[in-house]
């Protein structure tokens, strides 16, 4: 029992001790200091014999009833100007700036703003403004607008230099001062900038001209530039369409071009299958007409002679009369056969050639026949004007002898004559093939034995004048008559 009560009395007392330390025992905080007073102590950096001691940033025991503790803030404060000045120059000026202020650090500062602001903490941003308003005032009045305005920095600076030693002994220190505006209630600094500001407008409204100049001088070449562009875009396009257009005109006379080619080719194809067609007709008239009828004309001529000098031999002279009658005649068979040639062969060749190519081709045609026909009549005159005699002793002797002599030395010209019938036809379309065109010769040879006939008849009707009723001369023969052209289907 004794124990417990023992040990109840050691904790109370222990407890009693604890609070005595708790309310002995304080603690400066980082932001604060405690000043405590009520006994001597030596605080380092401070004159003996103060009267209180200084703790910042630890702890300590205070003497309850002994010692008295009070903090003194450390935190920053700042305070706002607001002063009426006047310059150096007589302009007042409105100046609007703070300052932001502490107590020092160091114990002289801590222990001179404990005896001026311990229990006026609240005072101490109006005792500074008004510190720092009196400074100012007498700062701006030795300066112009014009410093001022130039060198904010300089009255700034003038004013913390002036404001150092008074705020030292008050414990405080300036962390910050700054000038935020200089107010012009009489308009002074908008005037002073009034002619700088006229300068810049000016310089600006130059630099805006010229700028508008260049920009115009750009846009102008700009669209000079569009529409040379545009100018050569258009030659270029026209150069094209134009070399489009003389594409497509070729790709459209193509067509036409390529048909003109071919039409060409085929009108020249067939002028040489008429060429062929002309020269195969003409071989063919040589092989089936003219052989055939130069071979009956030699047979009849051959068997007229020799019946004409079986008859008349009596005399060398008719008969040398008669032969070159028969060589004159058979020259101009012969040169005629050959004009009829060469007149058949440009005939053909007409058909393919041109209108002026037919007409030289007739011409010369004709001129050769004509050349042929007179030399023949020559040659033809000179031997009847000597076999007259001879003819007309003969007719009185035997009339049918003389007739078919005349008609075997005329034969040529008689089958020359039917076949002229052919002459004019240009195409000929022969249904029976050979047959058809042998029937078509025959048809044109009969003629020679019309003429005989009709011979026959003039001889009968004669009269004693020795002309026929007709004016045909006794001294000659009566020519056949015309050939008749044999219908031909074409």
């Amino acid at each position: 029992m004794v124990v417990g009560v023992v040990a109840g009395v050691a904790v109370a007392a222990i407890a009693v001790l604890i609070g005595l330390f708790k309310l002995m025992w304080r603690v400066a905080e980082p932001n604060e200091a405690l000043i405590i007073s009520g006994s001597n102590h030596k605080t380092e950096g401070l004159e003996a014999g103060m009267g209180f001691r200084i703790v910042t940033g630890r702890g300590t025991l205070v003497l309850p009833g002994v010692q008295a503790v009070r903090k003194l803030s450390l935190d920053l404060n700042e305070t706002e100007l607001h002063v009426d000045c006047v310059t150096h120059q007589g302009i007042p000026l409105k100046v609007r700036g703070v300052v932001i202020f502490k107590v020092g650090d160091d114990f002289v500062s801590i222990a001179n703003a404990g005896r001026r602001f311990l229990d006026q903490q609240k005072l101490m941003s109006e005792r500074v403004h008004n510190v720092f308003a009196g400074h100012l005032r007498s700062i701006v009045g030795g300066l112009t607008v014009e410093d001022m305005i130039r060198d904010r920095e300089k009255l700034t600076g003038q004013t913390r230099a002036a404001c150092g030693t008074e705020m030292e002994k008050l414990g405080l220190i300036v962390d910050s001062l700054q000038i935020h505006e200089i107010e012009d209630p009489t308009g002074y600094i908008q005037n002073l900038a009034m002619p700088h500001a006229a300068a810049v407008q000016r310089d600006a409204r130059i630099a805006q001209a010229e700028a508008n100049r260049l920009a115009t001088e750009a846009e102008q070449q700009s669209f000079a530039r569009m529409a040379q562009a545009t100018r050569d875009s258009e030659i270029l396009q026209a150069g094209y369409q134009a070399e489009r257009d003389k594409a497509g005109a070729k790709a459209r006379q193509a067509g036409p071009l390529a048909d003109a080619a071919a039409r060409q080719e085929v009108v020249v194809q067939e002028t040489r299958v008429a060429e062929l067609e002309a020269h195969r007709r003409e071989q063919q008239l040589q092989a089936d007409v003219r052989k055939p009828a130069d071979a009956k004309a030699y047979e009849k001529r051959t068997l007229a002679e020799a019946e004409r000098d079986a008859r008349i031999s009596g005399a060398e002279a008719k008969a040398k009369e008669t032969e070159l009658a028969a060589a004159a005649e058979a020259t101009r068979v012969k040169t005629a056969a050959s004009a009829e040639a060469e007149a058949t062969k440009a005939r053909g060749t007409a058909m393919a050639a041109s209108t002026r190519a037919t007409g030289e081709a007739e011409a010369a045609s004709a001129q050769a026949r004509g050349l042929a026909e007179a030399e023949a009549a020559k040659a033809k005159g000179l031997a009847e004007a000597e076999a007259i005699k001879a003819r007309a002793a003969a007719l009185a002797e035997n009339q049918e002898a003389v007739v078919a002599q005349q008609l075997a030395e005329n034969w040529p010209e008689i089958v020359k004559a039917g076949a002229s019938a052919f002459g004019n036809v240009d195409n000929m379309v022969v249904l029976n093939g050979a047959d058809g065109m042998a029937d078509m010769l025959a048809k044109a040879l009969t003629m020679g034995g019309t003429g005989l006939g009709l011979a026959r008849q003039l001889l009968a009707s004669m009269n004693q004048n020795g002309h026929t009723q007709n004016g045909t001369s006794l001294n000659g023969v009566a020519a056949p008559p015309p050939a008749q052209k044999v219908p031909v289907q074409e």
